[in-house]
């Protein structure tokens, strides 16, 4: 088995296979990249038995086979080589030999079979998301999901495809985000709960793609496939809590203020509140925003005061400034409304500007209760 590849290019995908690959795994094997070689095909693959992606390369090559190479010692030495065409070759004694322009360097592979196999969907749904929108949706949710492993549904970021559009939703109970497009439709309704760590993945390379992610799914595994990648992992077995029912309906206070002004009084602010609760206070007042923060235990306490649109009436509320600076700079408009109706109900915001057509964000942060 022998085959030429470029060495950025290779180094280049290794890259993002790698980030499949746990620190420590209770299989050895898992610590290799599966390479898969038929001819000018070279398919290499990273698992953590969860989570499993397989990359698709054009190489020079006329021979098959598969064998099992140390990720880790591979992507070291890839990463000092300058860009140039590297021969590997499969040698009798278990070694695999690199043969780079200035030397050889060989290393102890694994056989292939030993590698776990993916699963395969039978008869899976298929959804196609333009990749842009995809990364869009998983950016926009992802921070808000939990990190509870006692309630590993909100662990993870809830997908609803439908005949009407596509949903995303991530909440931990002290926030929650919804992610619309009525622009992109499924087939068939559905719905499940994916990790956070594959779609951390998908994030991190889908922003450079322009293609189509083809999107297979059943009531337990998911497949991402798009350009040369194909990503295929579990999904987060439960039933989803009722988000719909938690977002308050009838909101009359509205507030309409500069989100970059906003956001960045609520940090300023924020250094002055409790370190525990993070709590800061709004109090609004016709067309003035107040925005205070005490920590009694070290005497030190801030105020704000911002000009803003405000339509309802009078009041106070306290939210943790963590969970709203999150919000704030997660949203990308310049305008924001801040919707309320009781300081012990949730506040929703959403963006006034800046989104494409058929596009909503809906962000809810539930309030803390005031100690006057």
């Amino acid at each position: 088995m022998k085959f030429i590849v470029s060495s950025s290019y290779l180094l280049k995908q290794l890259q993002v296979l790698g980030s499949v690959i746990n620190s420590s795994n209770t299989l050895p094997i898992l610590d290799n990249f599966l390479f898969e070689l038929d001819n000018k095909t070279l398919t290499v693959s990273a698992s953590d038995l969860e989570t499993t992606m397989s990359a698709t390369l054009e190489i020079e090559s006329t021979s098959k086979g598969s064998v099992a190479v140390p990720a880790k010692l591979l992507l070291e030495i890839l990463k000092t080589f300058p860009e140039q065409p590297l021969t590997f070759t499969v040698e009798e004694n278990s070694t695999i030999e690199i043969s780079s322009n200035s030397g050889k360097y060989a290393l102890a592979y694994a056989p292939g079979e030993e590698f776990p196999k993916a699963v395969s969907l039978d008869d899976p749904s298929t959804t196609l998301v333009p990749a842009d929108i995809l990364a869009t949706a998983v950016s926009k949710t992802i921070f808000a999901a939990g990190n509870d492993d006692l309630r590993p549904v909100m662990s993870g970021v809830f997908f609803q495809f439908s005949t009407e559009g596509l949903t995303f939703v991530a909440t931990d109970a002290h926030k929650l985000v919804k992610y619309a497009r009525t622009d992109v439709k499924a087939s068939q309704v559905a719905d499940f709960i994916m990790p956070k760590k594959p779609l951390n993945i998908l994030k991190s390379i889908l922003g450079a793609s322009d293609a189509e992610v083809k999107i297979e799914y059943n009531d337990s595994n998911a497949t991402f496939s798009f350009d040369n990648y194909v990503l295929m992992c579990r999904l987060i077995d439960g039933k989803y809590p009722n988000y719909e029912a938690v977002i308050p309906k009838e909101n009359p206070n509205k507030l309409m203020i500069d989100r970059t002004q906003f956001l960045n009084s609520v940090r300023r602010v924020a250094i002055f509140s409790n370190k525990t609760t993070h709590q800061i206070r709004l109090k609004i007042a016709g067309a003035e925003l107040n925005i205070s923060a005490e920590d009694i235990d070290y005497s030190n306490k801030a105020e704000e005061r911002l000009t803003c649109d405000y339509q309802g009436d009078d009041m106070q509320i306290g939210f943790n400034s963590r969970f709203l600076t999150e919000m704030l700079t997660n949203l990308q408009s310049d305008e924001i409304m801040l919707e309320m109706s009781l300081p012990n109900r949730a506040g929703i915001l959403t963006p006034v500007d800046g989104l494409d057509e058929g596009e909503t964000v809906t962000m809810l942060v539930m309030p803390v209760m005031l100690n006057n």
